[in-house]
C-alpha cells in the first residue's frame, strides 16, 4: 500500500490561490494519475470493508469526485452535500462560518433514511468547519455516522481533533497527512452556525 509521501507527490500546491497567502492543495494532479487515484480510493475503502456502509455522503466540490468513487468501491449509495441552491428537490441546510463570511451546505431530505449507516467523505480537512456542518446535516436526517474519510488532513489546523471531540466513536481515515505551511488554509474553514429545519 502506498505511503503518505507517495500520495503527496501527486498533490500540486498552488500558492496564493484563491487568495494571497493560501497554499491551495490541488488534487486534480492526483485524479489524472490512474494508479494514484486507484490507490487512494483503495486505501480509503480498505478501512471500511469490515463495516456495513449504506450511504457515502460527500461534500462539494472535489469531495463529490472522491465520494462517488468510494461509494462504488464499497457498493454503497451516494448522497451529495452541496452548496446552497444547487439541489433540485426538497432539502434542508446548515450554515457555517468561514474565515471571511459564511456559507451553507444542503442535502436532499430523502438522501439518507433514519438509521442508515453513513460515511462522510471530502478531499481535504482543514479546521473541520465544513465537515462539522455536513455531520450536522446527516444528524438532522437521523443517519448514523460511522466514519469520516479524507484524502488530505492538514494536521496543524486541528480539524480532526474538533471532529473527534464531538464524534468520539467514529472511525477516522485519511490518505495524506501534511502541514499547511502557510497562513492560509488551502481549503474550507469555519464552524457551524445555524441549523436548517429538517
Amino acid at each position: 500500500m502506498p505511503h503518505d509521501a507517495d500520495f503527496a507527490q501527486l498533490i500540486r500546491t498552488v500558492p496564493d490561490f484563491p487568495k494571497p497567502g493560501i497554499q491551495f492543495r490541488d488534487i486534480t494532479t492526483l485524479l489524472k494519475d490512474a494508479n494514484g487515484f486507484h490507490a487512494v480510493i483503495d486505501t480509503l475503502a480498505a478501512a471500511y470493508r469490515d463495516r456495513h456502509v449504506d450511504k457515502v455522503a460527500a461534500i462539494e466540490s472535489r469531495g463529490l469526485i472522491v465520494g462517488a468513487a468510494l461509494a462504488y468501491a464499497l457498493r454503497a449509495g451516494f448522497v451529495p452535500i452541496r452548496k446552497e441552491g444547487k439541489l433540485p428537490a426538497e432539502n434542508f441546510g446548515q450554515d457555517y462560518e468561514l474565515e471571511y463570511g459564511s456559507d451553507r451546505l444542503e442535502m436532499h431530505r430523502d438522501g439518507i433514511a433514519a438509521g442508515e449507516q453513513v460515511l462522510l467523505v471530502d478531499d481535504l480537512i482543514a479546521t473541520g468547519g465544513t465537515a462539522l456542518a455536513a455531520l450536522a446535516l446527516i444528524g438532522m436526517a437521523r443517519g448514523v455516522v460511522i466514519g469520516c474519510a479524507f484524502v488530505i488532513d492538514l494536521t496543524d489546523l486541528g480539524g480532526r481533533a474538533r471532529i473527534e471531540r464531538s464524534h468520539s466513536s467514529m472511525r477516522w481515515t485519511r490518505s495524506i497527512s501534511c502541514r499547511r505551511s502557510s497562513t492560509g488554509t488551502g481549503g474550507r474553514a469555519g464552524i457551524p452556525s445555524r441549523a436548517g429545519t429538517p
